[in-house]
């Protein structure tokens, strides 16, 4: 993925990190309507429970939830409407081979602007199973546990 210049984020999807093993990521442009844009500026996106797919050679998303910008009135488009992705062709065939194997699917990660250009953070994942969740939460705790106990050896 590109560097951090020019991103500024808009929303992250916390729980696909939570669910999911993350295995490589992937940049993608979005189709977007001028309201969408102007809401997004706002910040009133979520994430939570989209996926992405691959029809006839182009790449969806859906599951997006992007709030009615309040001041759109007609113009205002259905919040959680399939949205087009926009990647090249050789990516997408890429995409398409790898979710083609057993148990890979297509997450969105973040969604963020790079200059004036909504982009997308698609992530090629698979799925946790319970004691995938239990392991990363004992690891997390015995870090904090670890950094606690060097924060308090170093006051003395």
């Amino acid at each position: 993925m590109a560097d951090n210049k020019g991103k500024k984020i808009i929303a992250l999807n916390r729980k696909a990190r939570h669910d999911f093993f993350v295995d490589d990521t992937y940049e993608a442009g979005i189709a977007l309507f001028g309201t969408e844009v102007k809401s997004l500026r706002q910040g009133s996106v979520n994430l939570k429970d989209s996926y992405c797919y691959i029809k006839n050679g182009e790449i969806f998303s859906t599951g997006i939830h992007i709030s009615p910008y309040e001041k759109g009135n007609i113009f205002n488009r259905d919040p959680l409407r399939e949205r087009k992705l926009l990647m090249h062709k050789k990516e997408i065939l890429k995409l398409h081979a790898l979710v083609g194997q057993q148990g890979y699917t297509l997450v969105p990660l973040s969604l963020y602007f790079s200059g004036k250009n909504v982009k997308l953070e698609l992530g090629v994942c698979k799925g946790k199973k319970l004691y995938d969740k239990r392991e990363d939460a004992a690891k997390k705790a015995e870090a904090r546990d670890i950094e606690r106990y060097e924060r308090e050896r170093s006051k003395y």
